[in-house]
């Protein structure tokens, strides 16, 4: 290996929630050849983890078993336009990706400047947000399995629903490939700006949140049946669902991760009682309670 192996570390400093256990193993890869040898030599019965900017997940009290994979650095997180496409890392930031995309001219990915997280994440969870999605601009992506072979899908290989992907969970992805179309990059630009600035308004973005905590039920609105039974603002332990919006959790500064998600589930649970409505989480819940 030429990364860093580190034993016991904790993981709470690499998420937006500042909460959690330590992992086992952290793995972070030097590269992508690294990346796949490290895979091909571990044994098959280490469980591996991928983690990474954690702005959607909440990493248990309990720790993470086996290996967790973080990928960062410039090996993994460049962004190059090229006529009408961008190839991201799985490491970008998915604002870079926008930022990139603006600067080329290339509309369609305006969308990623409010997605708080990386392009391996979005990838993972088909991300979104106004209006727009991952399947919409993505052509395809490549990475490695869990043995350490490559494996690269079209964006039809991803068989991608709402906020889900059917690809191969264990594939720890490298890169991905965009596409977009031709317009005047003032004009991406303006409409990032109105996302940027929309978002800023409406989201706790200061906040130590993981973004929205639930997906939105078929007909419903989270924020409104986690508004409607009354949980927008009320405590549970450090945690809370914050007064500017209702889906999304924020830790108000001493918060466990047994907190979130255990607000999380006593909301999950009201809502199902007074609406009959289930809220399944958005947000990845990792490791040992």
């Amino acid at each position: 290996m030429r990364g860093k192996l580190l034993r016991d570390e904790p993981l709470g400093p690499f998420t937006w929630f500042r909460v959690g256990g330590a992992a086992e193993l952290l793995f972070l890869p030097a590269d992508a050849d690294d990346l796949a040898a490290f895979l091909k030599a571990l044994p098959a019965e280490v469980p591996v983890t991928v983690l990474g900017v954690g702005s959607n997940v909440i990493v248990r009290d309990g720790g993470v078993p086996g290996a967790v994979i973080r990928l960062a650095g410039r090996a993994f997180a460049g962004v190059h336009a090229e006529g009408r496409r961008i190839t991201a890392g799985a490491a970008a930031l998915d604002a870079a990706v926008a930022r990139a995309a603006a600067r080329a001219g290339i509309a369609g990915l305006e969308f990623y400047a409010g997605i708080p997280g990386t392009v391996g994440g979005a990838l993972t969870m088909n991300a979104g947000c106004y209006g727009s999605e991952t399947k919409d601009v993505l052509v395809s992506a490549w990475g490695y399995d869990r043995s350490g072979a490559r494996q690269e899908l079209e964006v039809t290989d991803f068989g991608y629903t709402y906020r889900h992907s059917g690809a191969p969970a264990d594939i720890v992805w490298v890169e991905a490939v965009y596409e977009g179309r031709p317009d005047a990059p003032e004009a991406v630009q303006a409409r990032m700006d109105e996302i940027t600035a929309r978002r800023e308004q409406t989201q706790p973005i200061r906040e130590k949140t993981g973004g929205s905590t639930f997906k939105n039920p078929p007909g419903h609105s989270s924020w409104k049946l986690v508004d409607d039974a009354g949980w927008r603002g009320k405590p549970y332990g450090g945690a809370m669902f914050s007064p500017l919006h209702s889906n999304f959790m924020i830790n108000t500064g001493a918060a466990t991760a047994a907190d979130l998600e255990g607000l999380g589930e006593a909301v999950r649970a009201d809502v199902k009682a007074k609406t009959g409505v289930d809220l399944h989480w958005e947000i990845k819940r990792i490791g040992r309670p």
